[in-house]
């Protein structure tokens, strides 16, 4: 049965909320705290490559608008 979702409770999903708005934000420091130089940078350039890559995306998508008008 891949791709059912299965629902969960109301009191469930509302609890898991607030622990996301409360302790989401940590994750990315508390992981960082955690890792070492080495996989920090490859963490950043991940990042990196990934902003890069939707630029050139948003820059191409541009100049074919540009081209059509």
């Amino acid at each position: 049965m891949r791709g059912m979702a299965k629902r969960m409770p109301p009191e469930v999903l509302a609890y898991l909320r607030t622990m996301g708005k409360a302790y989401g934000k940590l994750g990315g420091k508390t992981a960082a705290k955690n890792m070492t130089a080495a996989e920090r940078t490859a963490r950043a350039k991940k990042a990196s490559m990934a902003a890069a890559k939707q630029r050139t995306a948003e820059r191409l998508a541009q100049t074919r608008a540009a081209k059509r008008a």
